[in-house]
């Protein structure tokens, strides 16, 4: 398989960035919710040196290598929080949770702007084929400009969508500890705190989450060539 390398790095800068955002939205909701301990760790910043310095190999060296072979990049993060104050407010817990994956969307929808300006300026034009990280192209020709924000559109909504998925360790199983009644809440926290519970729900996603990626792609690009032949 032949791998542009070019793009593959395209694609970890944009992980890096999209990831550090989604930490540092997690950060400044609890800080702003009453628990300042990711705030004084020092992770409410766009800097990506302490959320790298939290988990060097699942931000850094991961999501080079498969970004370098693979053409896409796949890594992970955390950021620390206060198990006694999620528990004693599981909303603003929910909240803080939710932060994560709306950072990513609204990375998504911003880049998605700037597409869509771009199309409507002339600057942009639709190639004759897309693919993830070509969405759209110069009118000039191919260009890395594109590619960037092709890749940051996609890997935001795949990334923002995954998180939602209601499975520990991911951010939807805290959101949604916050949205049910307090016994069944109680339960779910008890699994998150399982390491085995949460490795299987890491399997599980990792499962059943290629079956959305098509469907998101094909979103996408409905909302950005309403009417055309591309999905």
């Amino acid at each position: 398989m032949d791998i542009d390398f070019v793009n593959g790095f395209l694609w970890f800068v944009s992980f890096l960035f999209s990831t550090t955002v989604h930490e540092a939205m997690h950060a400044l909701a609890a800080w702003r919710l009453g628990d300042p301990t990711a705030y004084n760790g020092g992770q409410v910043t766009l800097s990506p040196a302490p959320h790298v310095a939290r988990e060097p190999v699942g931000m850094l060296l991961v999501p080079l290598l498969t970004s370098l072979t693979q053409g896409w990049a796949i890594g992970w993060a955390s950021c620390p929080y206060d198990p006694l104050w999620a528990e004693r407010y599981p909303r603003r817990a929910a909240v803080m949770a939710a932060a994560g994956p709306f950072g990513n969307f609204m990375i998504a929808v911003g880049a998605f702007v700037l597409v869509r300006a771009g199309l409507e300026l002339g600057w942009f034009v639709a190639p004759e084929t897309v693919s993830l990280d070509s969405l759209v192209e110069l009118t000039q020709g191919p260009s890395y400009i594109t590619t960037m924000l092709s890749v940051l559109i996609v890997q935001n909504v795949f990334l923002g969508t995954f998180n939602l998925l209601p499975l520990p360790p991911l951010d939807g199983s805290a959101v949604l500890t916050g949205l049910v009644p307090e016994r069944h809440a109680l339960a779910l926290r008890n699994l998150s705190r399982n390491g085995m519970m949460s490795m299987m729900g890491l399997v599980i996603a990792w499962q059943i989450f290629p079956m959305a990626t098509d469907p998101l792609f094909s979103l996408v690009l409905r909302l950005l060539y309403p009417g055309s032949s591309y999905y």
